[in-house]
């Protein structure tokens, strides 16, 4: 008897009012994958993008040959950004459940992801990232205030209200401007890095998607171009276990890890605990410098975990078990980087709970700023007829008149009418 064709649906490893199990990760113990050179041939590193680089063991102490020569200023600047960055977070989200904004999305739980890769990167490297990097603008020292006006779609956005709430962007920082559309920014990094390296620059791009939107042609395209014409840039895949709803599975994360993508195409590719700071901040490092010395991309899977929602529109108890984050075998950044400096003598609990109050009090004043600028329902607000510019470098005749016809109309007044009787 013939048997019927099957096909597979994948499942996440826990739905609400299960037991969380993360027995699917692959993990590697601290300090126990070897860290070759940079200039290493692709076929001799692939077991790279299986294993799993740790630095931070559960001591605090850093191990291994990836263990990076760092300072203790360098480590203590990272803590502090990444206590700004919650803080601002939670800031935010508060805020848009009371209404003083329309959308918000967490970084809560990935802000090493962020932090550690703009400290071991040079700030003339251009930066392509996704919605849940904010923490490359507040390590790269970006004002809080300017973030948060452009949530506020007021009359210092820097946006001019033409995008939703957290597309940020930063010229000035080489930070480029974040898309709805996922995945965009990975080809756009690797362009930019081929256009770096025709300039005969020193610099080099790095780019930031999430794993679902590894399935997105984009991914790919940007890969193949990365892999012809050896680009120098640094890819990221944030594989964060959750993509909106849909649990890593359905990117294709059950067959191999997301970083062996990478191996198709000849690319270095390679593993990293995303919630290691010591760890993010050592492989990016080797990955920038393999690019610098003209060896190419370097693909990196950042293995985190999303604490909170996707964003403010999701309701994640929906699709995972309430606590499931509690069950995280990679801890909290922020928990193992302070546990780090406290393990060298250079930090303690009172150290801690001073930078965490004065990171919310920083906080609050940015915040107080922010809403003098305007906010959805107070004013000051938006210039409207900045509706019409920055599309052309010379304004078309019919948006002058478009324009015209907006003042004419804000400029009338009806003139009253003839007396009611009666």
């Amino acid at each position: 008897m013939t048997q019927a064709a099957r096909f597979h649906v994948p499942h996440p490893s826990a739905r609400p009012g299960e037991a969380p199990d993360f027995g699917y990760l692959r993990l590697s113990a601290a300090g126990a994958v070897e860290r070759p050179s940079p200039d290493a041939r692709v076929h001799d590193i692939e077991h790279l993008a299986y294993d799993l680089v740790r630095v931070l063991d559960d001591d605090g102490q850093a191990v291994g040959p990836w263990a990076p020569s760092i300072s203790g200023e360098t480590l203590r600047a990272g803590l502090s950004a990444m206590v700004l960055t919650r803080a601002f977070d939670d800031r935010l989200l508060r805020m848009q459940r009371q209404g003083k904004l329309s959308f918000f999305m967490q970084t809560l739980g990935e802000e090493a992801v962020s932090v550690a890769a703009a400290l071991a990167l040079q700030p003339g490297d251009m930066l392509f990232p996704h919605y849940r990097n904010v923490g490359l603008h507040i390590a790269r020292g970006h004002n809080p205030v300017e973030l948060m006006c452009q949530c506020l779609s007021n009359s210092r956005d820097m946006c001019k209200g033409r995008q939703m709430p957290i597309m940020y962007h930063w010229a000035r920082g080489n930070i480029f401007s974040i898309s709805g559309n996922l995945a965009t920014q990975f080809p756009q990094a690797v362009g930019w890095a081929m256009a770096a390296a025709i300039k005969n620059e020193q610099h080099i791009a790095a780019g930031w998607v999430g794993e679902g939107s590894t399935a997105e042609a984009d991914f790919h395209h940007a890969l193949t171009f990365a892999a012809v014409y050896r680009a120098p840039v640094v890819l990221n895949v944030v594989n964060n276990q959750w993509a909106i709803s849909s649990f890593q599975g359905f990117a294709g994360g059950e067959r191999r890890p997301f970083a062996a993508r990478g191996l198709g195409y000849g690319i270095a590719s390679i593993r990293v605990d995303g919630n290691d700071f010591l760890a993010v901040f050592a492989v990016t490092r080797w990955a920038a410098e393999r690019a610098r010395m003209g060896r190419g991309a370097t693909l990196i899977e950042l293995v985190t975990y999303r604490r909170g929602a996707h964003s403010t529109s999701d309701d994640p108890s929906r699709y995972r078990p309430r606590d499931e984050w509690k069950a995280w075998p990679l801890g909290d950044p922020i928990d193992r980087l302070q546990a780090h400096l406290i393990a060298r003598g250079e930090w303690n609990e009172a150290d801690q709970a001073a930078l965490e109050a004065d990171r919310k009090a920083h906080v609050d004043a940015c915040w107080r700023e922010a809403l003098s600028y305007g906010s959805m329902t107070e004013a000051p607000r938006l210039d409207q007829y900045e509706l019409f510019e920055d599309v052309y470098r010379d304004m078309p005749r019919h948006l002058i008149a478009q324009r015209d016809a907006l003042r004419a109309l804000a400029d009338y007044q009806p003139k009253a009418g003839p007396a009611s009787e009666g």
